[in-house]
């Protein structure tokens, strides 16, 4: 860990560190905009419309062009022989025979066609509209997962960003701690070079230094460490300095009352939307399952542009064009029960979906409770650690007194210093507890 803090720091000094100052909504600002993995999930929003667009195109006639050349090998023409009576005379007697053969066509060995389709659905049993209407749900849905990893990004920066926030405070209380000691540590040596205090009480001040010094050390990098952890969450470079510019605010957010907050977040989560856009997508896909039980009605319409033209007759090495209409008609008599099959999945699937939305509400539900109670803790122990801050600091301000004018002893002092440090470290705490547990209950509901 410590090689690790050591070669980031060296790297911030060869490249030069990026100073810059941010609020809370800059930072979620910025994070939003540079987030990666934000952009990932945009993208599926973008493919699961063009999906939609896709689907919708099946109800539609379609119109298709085809081309085609073909080279047909050389064959004897088509000819009928018809009988001709003439007669000839030869010793007194008549004599018939056949003089005429006709041929049929030419021996075209050279085909062009050019032909285009028509096609539009008449009735497939709500497949084509079943299947637009899961396209347009599973869209929904996909904008739903967009909105919650959105929040959830929102939720990271904060805490991310307050992460900060502790961890300099931490500092400053840290370093506030070293400065007393020392000069406690001070105060000892001259009161034990007068005699007033013992070698050994010397000692217990100066181990209560070293330890100090060493939470100093700790302090600094984490200060180093959650930096660098926010600057990963807001896309930035590892080595960018921030100044933590939005104030902590203890008690700012109204109560409100629990079950106002249960149903806001159903009404609100994208989660919930989402699941329910799957519900009915599930439903959509139960009436495509079924549309196996149903005929498939097609009209299509032709316009051939052939040379030769078959239906022209006779055969001519010329272009001729002609058009056909057709209404298709295909039924599954019988297919081994699959569309009964396929129609149970279908009804699996719903009950799936079902039953996952009642869980997910339930889960929500416990969420925001949980979230709602945590807030309501963090507010009543941000007043209690700054009372406690208060009365630390009293209490160091009268035992270092009187442990100045020798009324004290030396242990009652490092208590002193003890308790102040500890005090100071939980308010501030509390307070960044109740910003998260605020930033908690946001994203609970919805917001």
């Amino acid at each position: 860990m410590k090689n690790m803090i050591m070669i980031l720091l060296m790297f911030g000094t060869l490249v030069g560190q990026q100073k810059i100052t941010l609020t809370v909504d800059q930072a979620v600002q910025t994070g939003l905009e540079n987030s990666k993995a934000l952009k990932v999930s945009q993208l599926k929003v973008v493919a699961a419309e063009a999906k939609t667009s896709e689907t919708n195109a099946l109800g539609l006639p379609s119109v298709k062009l085809n081309a085609a050349y073909t080279k047909l090998s050389a064959v004897d023409p088509f000819k009928l022989n018809f009988p001709a009576y003439g007669t000839v005379q030869a010793d007194n007697k008549t004599v018939l025979f056949s003089t005429v053969a006709a041929q049929l066509g030419d021996n075209i060995t050279n085909n062009y066609t050019l032909r285009a389709t028509v096609q539009q659905p008449i009735f497939t049993g709500n497949k084509i509209s079943g299947a637009g209407d899961i396209a347009e749900y599973s869209y929904e849905a996909t904008k739903q997962d967009f909105s919650k990893d959105k929040s959830d990004l929102v939720y990271n920066i904060k805490s991310a960003y307050w992460g900060v926030y502790r961890a300099k405070e931490f500092r400053k209380v840290v370093d506030e701690n070293v400065e007393q000691i020392k000069a406690h540590a001070s105060d000892a040596e001259n009161m034990m070079k007068q005699g007033l205090l013992t070698n050994n009480d010397l000692l217990k001040v100066q181990v209560q230094l070293s330890d100090a010094l060493v939470r100093q050390i700790d302090a600094k990098n984490n200060v180093l460490l959650s930096t660098i952890a926010l600057n990963n969450t807001l896309g930035l470079p590892l080595s960018t300095e921030i100044d933590i510019l939005s104030p902590l605010q203890p008690g700012a957010i109204s109560s409100q009352e629990i079950n106002g907050l249960v149903k806001k977040a159903v009404e609100n989560r994208p989660e919930i939307l989402g699941m329910n856009a799957r519900l009915k997508a599930s439903e959509s896909n139960l009436s495509v399952a079924r549309s196996g039980w149903y005929p498939q009605i097609y009209l299509v319409g032709n316009y051939n542009y052939l040379r030769p033209n078959q239906r022209i007759f006779p055969t001519k090495d010329e272009f001729k064009g002609t058009w056909d209409v057709s209404l298709s008609l295909t039924y599954d008599l019988w297919n081994w029960n699959t569309s009964g099959s396929q129609s149970t999945q279908a009804e699996a699937q719903l009950s799936q979906a079902e039953q996952g939305l009642s869980q997910l509400q339930d889960g929500i539900t416990l969420e925001v409770t949980q979230s709602y109670l945590a807030l309501n803790q963090a507010k009543e122990r941000s007043g209690v650690a700054k009372q406690g801050v208060e009365q630390a600091e009293e209490n160091y301000r009268v035992t270092n007194e009187r442990y100045k004018k020798g009324l004290n002893v030396n242990s009652d002092l490092l208590d002193s210093e003890v308790a102040l440090l500890t005090a100071k470290l939980n308010y501030t705490q509390s307070l960044v507890d109740y910003e998260l547990a605020a930033a908690r209950l946001s994203k609970s509901v919805g917001e």
